[in-house]
């Protein structure tokens, strides 16, 4: 009997091994023929630790569930009082979930009697093969995080990304949602997307707007440049200094040659008027300043006649 039960154990511990068992129950068959009484003293006692040990794995699953149901609420509270992003709560939620359930899961069989070495292993090794078959998935997952953490951006964002430049309607764990000017949706990754450069253009409240005009030479310089800065300023959309991260409308001149005055003109606006007074601009200029007496340059040829 006592081999049996020295056995049993060992038999249920790693792999099972067929000849263990055959032996083992030959040995508590004759056991049980020579003496039927300690067999079932034995028997009881068996059992009697068995039940034990399930009832202790039963209590402690049944703690551990109302712990890990404990922390996810304390989780959502924490994520609600600080206002983050529901797709990073959402995410750090399950996986700290599914985390304490294995490890429960791991305990609750321990407490069993079962050689739990074996079971980590295979829980590691299944770890790894997810991980190289889903390295692509988990650098998306690793970057969603990432944009939701620092958040570089948000949803309603214009942003110029992975050579796609689009508001930013939807951001998920694992990819971002573009709608381009031209109205084309763009998927774009979260892994790539996080370790790429990122220009957002809805990040400030206030940008400046930046215009070409060439003139010709012999034009009044500075009478030009007063013009330009006139009509900026009788836009109310053109801030000026007295708003925070703006300036006062400015004329230079960027570049001349023989045929051409080329003026850098700059405003600020708010962000939202960004496109809206960069085309107005341009109308505007080009009807008033020749109106004015400002021409604008043109291409000159000489045309040389050989005798």
């Amino acid at each position: 009997m006592s081999f049996f039960l020295q056995a049993l154990p060992e038999a249920t511990e790693a792999v099972v091994n067929p000849d263990s068992i055959k032996t083992a129950v030959v040995e508590f068959a004759q056991e049980a023929v020579k003496n039927p009484n300690d067999v079932l003293h034995q028997l009881g006692q068996s059992a009697i630790q068995f039940g034990l040990k399930v009832l202790a794995a039963l209590v402690i699953y049944l703690v551990g569930s109302w712990i890990i149901r404990r922390v996810k609420k304390l989780l959502k509270k924490i994520f609600t009082k600080r206002k983050t992003d529901k797709a990073l709560a959402g995410f750090v939620t399950s996986l700290t979930t599914v985390v304490l359930t294995i490890l429960l899961i791991v305990i609750t069989v321990g407490t069993l009697g079962v050689n739990t070495s074996s079971l980590a292993a295979v829980l590691a090794a299944g770890g790894v093969a997810i991980g190289m078959a889903m390295s692509g998935a988990l650098q998306n997952f690793a970057g969603g995080i990432m944009l939701l953490a620092f958040k570089p951006f948000k949803i309603g964002d214009f942003i110029e990304a992975q050579g796609y430049m689009g508001t930013v309607t939807d951001l998920t764990i694992v990819s971002t949602h573009l709608t381009t000017p031209d109205n084309k949706a763009v998927i774009i990754p979260n892994g790539p997307l996080s370790s790429g450069n990122i220009n957002n253009f809805s990040k400030h409240p206030v940008r400046r707007i930046d215009w070409t005009v060439a003139i010709a030479p012999g034009t009044d310089l500075e009478a030009c440049k007063a013009k330009l800065v006139e009509i900026l300023r009788s836009d109310a959309r053109v801030l000026d200094s007295k708003t925070e991260e703006a300036g006062d409308p400015f004329v230079a001149v960027s570049e001349f040659s023989e045929s051409k005055v080329v003026l850098t003109v700059r405003g600020w606006g708010k962000a939202e008027d960004y496109w809206g007074l960069f085309f107005d601009m341009n109308d505007r200029f080009y009807k008033e300043l020749p109106a004015a007496g400002f021409g604008f340059a043109y291409p000159k040829m000489d045309v040389r006649v050989l005798q």
